[in-house]
């Protein structure tokens, strides 16, 4: 079942990339990421890794506003990916694969900040995702969870072509964030029912 899941999200997104930087997400995108670079803290020569990167805009944005950054960009789709590499900019920062975020093949305390924005609500296992990000992030490294926000209800949604999309309130992206050793340290509201939550690992806050 989560491979027809993957399989069905991997198909969507393929089918979107060549439309994705369309002017109006393009809009959208460039208005939480300006909001989103408001709050980020990078050290020099940080490593970064964006989670459901799609074409890489998010990384274009940091390379540019932290000249030293080295990211890494994650996505499900070929598609999304292909895109990604033809717009690279900073292709000596900047490289672009293909993975799951509920199985990150990357070393642990890899990465000093790791970066979801308007993906967390497509996968299947949240609480996974959380696990490896914990996992691959560095001591005092930071979590930027970007995603949409329905108030204190839960709120799933099923669209036949998409699949099922799932949006998380504030006590309960800190519960996932608990269990998985982070403290949420703040909420930031980027646009209305855009919530920016920031993770810190447990081994800071002690």
């Amino acid at each position: 079942m989560t491979n027809n899941f993957h399989q069905q999200k991997e198909n969507f997104f393929n089918l979107w990339a060549p439309y994705y930087d369309c002017l109006l997400t393009t809009g959208f995108y460039q208005a939480i990421h300006q909001r989103l670079l408001e709050y980020v803290e990078l050290k020099e020569n940080a490593s970064v890794l964006d989670l459901g990167c799609g074409t890489g805009k998010l990384m274009s944005r940091l390379a540019a506003e932290f000249p030293t950054v080295r990211a890494i960009g994650l996505d499900l789709s070929p598609e999304m990916l292909r895109e990604a590499r033809v717009r690279n900019q900073y292709r000596k920062r900047l490289i672009f694969v293909s993975g799951r975020a509920e199985s990150l093949s990357f070393a642990d305390e890899q990465f000093d900040a790791v970066f979801c924005t308007m993906s967390f609500l497509h996968y299947p296992h949240p609480q996974q995702v959380f696990h490896q990000v914990s996992r691959v992030l560095a001591p005092c490294g930071r979590f930027y969870l970007v995603d949409g926000y329905r108030g204190e209800n839960n709120f799933s949604s099923f669209i036949p072509w998409i699949g099922e999309m799932r949006l998380y309130n504030q006590q309960q992206r800190e519960q996932l964030g608990t269990e998985a050793g982070f403290s949420a340290i703040a909420h930031y509201y980027l646009l209305p029912g855009i919530l920016l939550t920031v993770f810190a690992t447990r081994t800071e806050q002690s």
